[in-house]
């Protein structure tokens, strides 16, 4: 079992460079994108769910940096839409942050895959075979998130 572990985890290890590299895009300056939005805001968005709210803390910790920093981007990031402060469910003094349908779109459009290149990658794969790999990535982010969230 730790051998199959071991080889689970190199061929991870292996593959996402592979994957990012082919589909990464060169890095725009915020003032020339529509949305306004630099690399790190992007960066920031992608850790957001429209669903499972997360609070700021936890994305500072996440991210590594202080709440401090993070807040004024908050501020900025709700201000344009793109993200939504409510009261947590789990306590009440606790903003929760959640990605606006507009935050959704700005994301995809500034996320650090180019669009054309990942098409370009799923479009040589079988319709079985890109079902597959896009149902192995999405149960490999939700793992992620379970990772993240029991590391609290």
């Amino acid at each position: 079992m730790r051998r199959m572990k071991a080889l689970d985890v190199e061929l991870v290890q292996r593959c996402y460079p592979q994957i990012y590299l082919a589909c990464h895009k060169q890095h725009v300056r915020a003032r020339s994108t529509p949305h306004r939005l630099s690399s790190q805001d992007s960066s920031l968005l992608v850790h957001l769910s429209p669903n499972d709210p997360m609070t700021p803390g936890e994305l500072a910790r996440h991210l590594g940096i202080g709440a401090s920093t993070l807040s004024g981007a908050i501020r900025r990031l709700a201000r344009l839409g793109y993200l939504r402060r409510e009261a947590s469910a789990r306590d009440r003094r606790v903003g929760a942050l959640t990605l606006t349908a507009k935050g959704t779109q700005a994301m995809a459009e500034t996320s650090v895959l180019d669009r054309e290149r990942v098409l370009q990658v799923l479009a040589r794969l079988s319709a079985a075979d890109r079902k597959r790999a896009l149902a192995g990535l999405e149960l490999l982010a939700n793992a992620s998130r379970q990772v993240m969230l029991d590391s609290k």
